[in-house]
C-alpha cells in the first residue's frame, strides 16, 4: 500500500523513483593530474660523511642545491595543501552520496 501511495505521490509531482535518486550528487575526485610533485632532495656527496669533510667547492655546490630545494619545497606546500583540500572535499562528498544514497532506500 505505502509503494502505491508513494509511487501516485511521485507521478502526481512530475517526479519519477529515477528523478529522486538523481537527486544524489556523485562525487568526483580530484583529477590525479592535479597532485602536485615533490621535489626531489638533492643527492648528498660522499664526502660529506667522509672524516675530512667536503672540499669547500663541493660543500658549496651542496648548500646552493639545498637552497633550491628549499624554494622548490616552499613553492610545493601550497599545492600540497590545495590537492589535500581537494581530496577532504571529495571525501565527504563521496559521504554525502553514500547517505543520500541510503535515504533514497528507506521507505517513506
Amino acid at each position: 500500500m505505502w509503494t502505491r501511495i508513494l509511487t501516485v505521490t511521485a507521478l502526481g509531482l512530475g517526479v519519477s523513483a529515477n528523478a529522486a535518486r538523481a537527486a544524489c550528487t556523485l562525487p568526483e575526485a580530484p583529477p590525479a593530474a592535479s597532485r602536485p610533485a615533490k621535489p626531489p632532495l638533492p643527492a648528498k656527496p660522499a664526502c660529506l660523511e667522509a672524516k675530512g669533510g667536503c672540499p669547500g667547492w663541493e660543500a658549496y655546490s651542496y648548500n646552493d642545491a639545498i637552497k633550491a630545494y628549499n624554494e622548490k619545497a616552499a613553492a610545493f606546500r601550497p599545492l600540497a595543501e590545495a590537492y589535500v583540500k581537494a581530496l577532504n572535499a571529495y571525501v565527504k562528498a563521496s559521504s554525502d552520496y553514500a547517505q543520500c544514497e541510503v535515504k533514497a532506500l528507506q521507505p517513506g
